[in-house]
Parts: C-alpha cells; structure tokens; sequence
C-alpha cells in the first residue's frame, strides 16, 4: 500500500507506525514480515524508539555533525547532506510478524525521515507471507 505525507521542515522524523501496523494487519499475514520502503533519494525509514522525542533530536543532531548542510560539497542541488543522510540511515526497514503482529521492540517505532524538505512524499508499506 502506497501512503503519501508532507513533511514541515528541512529535517524530520515522522513516526508511521499506526499505518505499517494497519497493513500488516490487514494483509492478515500469520507469520511473515512488513517491508516499509522509501523510494526518495533524500529520505530514509528507520526504527528507533519513539517513546522519548529527546531520541529523535539527537538522531537528528548526530547526524547534522556527520553531514552538515554548509561542507564543500559539489553537488549544485545543495541537498548533498540530504544524500548522504538517507544513504546512512538507508531506504528500508523490514520487520518480522509472528502470530499475526509485527514484532516491535517496547519502545520501537517506525520513523519516515526527511533530510531535505519541506516537500510532498511517499512511501510503502507492503505485507508478505504466511495467512
């Protein structure tokens, strides 16, 4: 299934997990896995925890240290930072379901994440395996 969001801000993470839950559950799979991807060059999926939002901005802190917006970088866009930050972070998540529920950790959650925005995006959440 195909979701799309708009984001606010250059950087963000937004947490999906109702609707990569919603999916799985709806594809009635019994035992299998949840694939959540992302297909933009400079946003990503992750899984972090999602109880704290102390997480989330040091996720993003960290990352603005490996990848600040103001380096020498080449490419005329002047999103490079927003490259390789997805790069990093990576375009998909895979999750196991066991007896019908995806298997998150307590304090997991799935997070889209721009590096580049405000801007209209998409991603998709699809369900595979044993009914």
């Amino acid at each position: 299934m195909e979701f799309s969001l708009s984001t606010s801000k250059r950087e963000e993470f937004v947490d999906i997990t109702a609707d990569v839950t919603r999916v799985a559950r709806e594809a009635g799979v019994a035992n299998g896995f949840a694939l959540v991807y992302c297909p933009h060059t400079t946003a990503a999926i992750t899984i972090n925890e999602n109880a704290d939002p102390d997480v989330v901005r040091d996720l993003l802190a960290g990352l603005a240290a490996i990848a600040p917006r103001s380096a020498a970088w080449r490419h005329a866009e002047g999103n490079s930072d927003g490259h390789l930050k997805a790069s990093l972070v990576g375009p998909s998540v895979t999750i196991p379901i066991v007896e019908g529920r995806l298997t998150l950790g307590t304090w997991q959650g799935v997070y889209f994440c721009e590096f580049d925005g405000p801007r209209q995006r998409r991603y998709i959440v699809t369900a595979h395996g044993d009914r």
